[in-house]
């Protein structure tokens, strides 16, 4: 009677295949995190340059708010002009 290893070569096989698709996806997920990272960064630097590029507005409100004082102060100086006649 011979020993028969049938078993054990299609048993390393199947281990070999399992293994061969394991790293294949490793490889793909690890790829795939590589090209989401460069992406994240290149989104991050836009986002500065917007940041910074927008910077100005803020001080929109503040020219906004002197024109109203002057609005106001010249509708109080009209409003003495016009009482004093």
């Amino acid at each position: 009677m011979g020993v028969s290893l049938t078993g054990w070569y299609v048993g390393y096989v199947i281990a070999l295949v399992v293994l061969v698709v394991v790293v294949l996806l490793v490889g793909t997920i690890l790829g795939l995190a590589r090209r989401i990272g460069v992406q994240a960064l290149a989104a991050n630097e836009a986002l500065d340059e917007g940041r910074i590029n927008t910077l100005a507005l803020w001080d929109v409100d503040k020219i906004n708010g002197g024109v109203r004082s002057i609005i106001n102060s010249a509708e109080e100086a009209r409003a003495a002009l016009e009482g004093e006649r």
